[in-house]
């Protein structure tokens, strides 16, 4: 009997299968660590060959859990990390690596396209602020710098896409990111006046067919079969972006009007439910508007180009400066002394903007050129006062960015591996000023993808009668806000907004400093230098 619906995420860092029955229950999970290159180019590039083989593995070693996996898939379902570019050329071979989300070289691109005549016709068909992570602007920025890499292509995917293809033969997208990238999120399809805004409309053979992932499946193709273990035939549904999906398995929609999702993964996600006729898009022209798999409905989106990420380079700093001085420590292994330093640390001490990632920062404004930075700091201020800043940073980016949206939620659904730590919930809800909830599903950007699966093979009648099931009973209890740190962070965020506008000079003029060091006669001189051997005096 077919009882299992297979979800796979493949994000940034991993690449995650995960089994469920068909009542939503998870039953295993296989995951393997996924890696990406970067440069002092701005470049964040990732090889398709190699996600393709972690996805495999993980089927395979999926396999070795579940008895009979193969003869029990009822369905396959992928997502996968949301923005870049994963072109594809002759006979389904990669044209070079993806360039990733983080990517950051597509800014001139950006900072042009944005001063254009048609950047506001094409925001108003997006409902989507063009940014450096976009496959948009990517392209538009190959077009200008490498058109070879276009001219060698045949089509341009996502992550997930890329291995759909893989797993079906079918070269294909989702009405998510095609909407939000080249297309119109009223019609779930390409726009010409987008393409032409993106000066790309000579590059329309690139785009590849649309398709909706609770209404039509493709079968595993025979290489796949061979590749993963599973059955030639099987079923596969290419589901929506990691962002959508994973909102929908934590709850960003589950008929309780003013509640939204925020994920805090490597990147923050923050999303509102709304009919399409709701949408109101800001002068800023800023956020994204995601196509939902149900019908007449968006989310509403405004992300931060980094959140856990800023925790994991201050548990990288601690590892490094421990390890110097004593036996080795992985920043994986300081993760359960986050909620200890938090609490030995006094709320609002310092201000923290989390921009770390080096493509700057999207949500709820677009600067390539933004970056981290504390405010606030003396000689009384220690480690565990520089955590918390990181994690109120979090918190307070989240405020803004719902801030830009509209009202703040009535309730806010947490997703993310950091939305474990109680100290981190408690910021939140203080932030926000609202009840926050966490999901007890443990993989919900792959249990989204697998829901997506159950519809389209019938085991429900639509999506909403699938999220009663497996949606609904799994969110925790709400767990109120502190009205006393609400006030604090209430106070803060006036600074913390100013501050965030008053630095865009500075960010600018490091950004100056930054292309000089890289480019500049001084980095061939540093580089001379740094050839040199030293003599015996250290002359």
């Amino acid at each position: 009997m077919a009882d299992i619906l297979i979800g796979i995420d493949a994000g940034t860092t991993v690449v995650k299968a995960v089994a469920f029955d068909l009542s939503g229950n998870q039953v295993a999970s296989s995951a393997i660590p996924n890696s990406y290159k970067t440069g002092s180019d701005g470049s964040a590039t990732q090889s398709l060959e190699q996600t393709w083989k972690d996805c495999a593995a993980t089927l395979r070693d999926l396999g070795n859990k579940v008895d009979r996996l193969a003869e029990r898939t009822a369905a396959v379902a992928v997502t996968g990390q949301g923005d870049g570019t994963w072109l594809i050329g002759a006979e389904n071979r990669p044209v070079g690596e993806a360039w990733l989300w983080l990517d950051a070289r597509a800014a001139p691109s950006v900072a042009r396209l944005n001063a254009e005549p048609l950047s506001r016709p094409r925001f108003e068909a997006t409902g989507t602020g063009l940014n450096t992570c976009q496959q948009g602007a990517q392209m538009a920025e190959m077009d200008r710098r490498y058109p070879e890499l276009l001219d060698s292509a045949e089509t341009a995917l996502h992550c997930k896409d890329w291995l759909f293809l893989n797993l079906t033969g079918v070269r294909a997208t989702d009405p998510s990111e095609a909407s939000w990238t080249f297309g119109n999120f009223r019609t779930r399809q390409y726009d010409e006046t987008v393409l032409s805004a993106l000066g790309l409309t000579h590059r329309r053979r690139l785009l590849p067919d649309i398709i909706d992932g609770t209404q039509v499946t493709y079968p595993l193709c025979a290489d796949a079969a061979a590749a993963t273990g599973l059955k030639i035939g099987t079923p596969v549904s290419l589901g929506y972006v990691d962002m959508v999906m994973t909102a929908l398995g934590a709850g960003v929609h589950t008929g309780d009007p003013g509640a939204a999702c925020t994920v805090i993964g490597s990147t923050g996600v923050h999303l509102k439910t709304k009919p399409v006729t709701e949408v109101t898009l800001n002068a800023e022209g800023t956020g994204y508007v995601m196509a939902m798999p149900l019908a007449g409905l968006v989310t509403q989106m405004q992300t931060n180009m980094a959140a856990a990420l800023n925790i994991d380079w201050m548990l990288k700093l601690a590892a490094d400066l421990v390890s110097e001085i004593g036996s080795p420590v992985a920043a994986q292994e300081l993760v359960a002394r986050i909620d200890p330093w938090l609490a030995a640390s006094a709320p609002g001490a310092l201000l923290y903007h989390p921009y770390i990632s080096e493509a700057g920062e999207r949500g709820p404004f677009v600067n390539a050129n933004a970056r981290a930075g504390f405010i606030g700091l003396s000689s009384g201020h220690r480690f565990a006062d520089m955590m918390r800043a990181v994690v109120e940073g979090l918190g307070l980016a989240t405020q803004d960015c719902y801030a830009a949206m509209g009202d703040m939620p009535s309730e806010l659904r947490l997703s993310g591996g950091a939305a474990r730590s109680r100290s981190l919930r408690r910021i939140m809800a203080a932030c926000v000023g609202a009840p926050v909830r966490v999901s007890a599903r443990e993989e919900a950007g792959a249990a989204g993808a697998a829901m997506m699966a159950a519809v389209a093979i019938g085991a429900y009648a639509d999506m909403d009668a699938c999220i009663a099931k497996w949606v609904t009973p799994l969110l925790g209890p709400a767990e109120q806000p502190d009205p006393e740190l609400s006030g604090l962070y209430a106070g803060m965020f006036p600074a913390y907004a100013k501050a965030r506008h008053l630095l865009s000079p500075v960010w600018e003029a490091m950004a100056e400093i930054r292309e000089k060091r890289i480019n500049g006669p001084a980095s061939k001189v540093n580089a001379n230098i740094a050839a040199a051997p030293l003599s015996a005096t250290g002359e």
